[in-house]
């Protein structure tokens, strides 16, 4: 579906198709390929959980504020169950990884943003609190749609005794899919009732958290840290 088809999914298809080349990319990076092999270190791995547990506050705050600026009462239950689950049920998972790797609460409170990690949450609590719900939309789209992709790709080519299995299988859940589909369908009809000029800053929302999803992968794999 293109631009003007005018369609229920024609923004998400659009988007989706604008930033094609850059999933593709993210897909393929060094980060992603390793982690399908397992041969991804653990160091590596390590440093990427600690900053996604860190991002997981910021974005569970960002989805909190879209739910206050919902436009209807099912959008401020989607949007606050979507910040309940980004902060309980993804700790979770990170939990079971501090555990295996003996980070507890201090060191992982000591262990400050990197400055991918602190420019993503900055980005999208920013967009939370100067743009309107539908631009807020579109910037968290990408976390929830690459996630989805980028699992049920690696699932598709992991070995079962995968070492990061427990990660690969929550981002293929269904439970995610469906979070992921419901996020989309409420991105798109924010986008059907809005004017062109707001579609083109929806788009311009999500191409730049689309950039920042690359960042933050390439970041854990470099151990990218602040140069000052």
């Amino acid at each position: 579906m293109t631009d003007g088809d005018g369609g229920p999914n024609a923004f998400s298809q659009a988007a989706w198709a604008r930033n094609a080349a850059a999933y593709e990319t993210i897909r393929t990076m060094p980060f992603n390929a390793e982690l399908a092999a397992g041969t991804l270190p653990k160091a590596t791995f390590r440093h990427y959980i600690v900053q996604d547990a860190h991002y997981l506050i910021g974005f569970g705050r960002a989805l909190s504020l879209a739910a206050a600026k919902a436009p209807d009462p099912d959008g401020i239950v989607q949007f606050s169950r979507a910040a309940q689950d980004a902060i309980v049920v993804e700790r979770a998972l990170h939990g079971g990884f501090f555990r295996d790797y003996g980070i507890g609460p201090e060191a992982f409170a000591g262990t400050p943003l990197t400055p991918a990690c602190h420019h993503y949450i900055s980005y999208l609590v920013a967009t939370a609190y100067a743009e309107p719900f539908e631009v807020l939309c579109a910037a968290l789209l990408p976390c929830f749609w690459i996630y989805k992709a980028v699992g049920d790709d690696i699932f598709a080519r992991a070995t079962p005794d995968n070492q990061y299995r427990a990660w690969i299988d929550t981002y293929a859940g269904e439970d995610f899919a469906d979070a992921v589909a419901g996020m989309i369908a409420a991105t798109d009809r924010a986008a059907n009732s809005a004017s062109p000029a707001l579609q083109a800053r929806m788009h311009d929302a999500f191409t730049q958290a689309t950039r920042l999803e690359w960042l933050f992968w390439d970041s854990a794999y470099r151990d990218a840290s602040w140069p000052l």
